[in-house]
């Protein structure tokens, strides 16, 4: 199979979904690209994870035609390709209705850097998206999220901030594989309930101080890093 290593990766990707109880029903995906070949995997729409198996992942192009695989991709593949083509740096992403993370983008609030747990994977808050016009919604929706989420990045890194909360939609998370990105998705899954209970405990709690959240983000991230070990 041309596409056996990819389609492998998303699949177990997409396990680790309901493994780690960040799906509910069919809400959810993972895919896993190759900027190389402009091609990247992707769940299938609407089958169930009990019954997934990696023969039935679909591999798209970047031009979103259908290169391998009898299934109808995701309904999310647009948005997915609208990320591959801005972000070239993301070889996965993931798309969840993780529930504290919906509460987020269901506020229209962005997940606020309260604390190192949330430091540690995301350099600051987590961005929440504008509404999509009735022109967006109305056209080519899956493409137009796409776009909203390029456009909320224009100013921000997505290497250092991997992931995004779509407005009454919810998030989508990205990484260097389907490994990591899932991690990605969890971790932001635990920082939006820590903040939802701390705002709770109290409404005006601050966010972490940029000196903080500087040693906790860079020291796991980038040239100078030393948590963990070495490679």
């Amino acid at each position: 199979m041309v596409y056996r290593d990819i389609k492998a990766e998303c699949y177990q990707g997409n396990l680790l979904l309901p493994a780690y109880k960040l799906i509910d029903l069919t809400f959810g995906n993972v895919s896993v690209a190759d900027h190389d070949r402009a091609v990247f995997a992707i769940k299938p729409s609407g089958v169930d994870y009990t019954s997934l198996m990696e023969s039935d992942i679909v591999v798209v192009d970047f031009e979103g035609q259908i290169v391998d695989g009898t299934l109808r991709p995701s309904s999310d593949t647009s948005t997915h390709r609208r990320l591959y083509q801005a972000f070239t740096g993301v070889r996965s992403i993931v798309h969840t209705h993780s529930r504290n993370a919906v509460a987020f983008a269901q506020a229209g609030t962005g997940l606020p850097c309260l604390g190192t747990t949330h430091a540690d994977y995301f350099y600051g808050e987590v961005p929440v998206t504008r509404s999509m016009t009735p022109e967006e919604t109305g056209s080519d929706y899956e493409w137009e999220t796409g776009n909203v989420i390029v456009e909320r990045f224009q100013q921000l890194d997505p290497m250092q901030i991997c992931a995004v909360l779509v407005r009454n939609h919810g998030p989508f998370v990205w990484g260097p594989n389907a490994a990591k990105a899932v991690e990605n998705a969890y971790a932001l899954e635990i920082a939006a309930e820590m903040a939802l209970k701390t705002l709770q405990l109290n409404p005006h709690a601050q966010s972490i101080s940029q000196a903080l959240l500087d040693k906790h983000f860079l020291r796991k991230h980038g040239s100078d890093a030393y948590y963990g070990q070495a490679r």
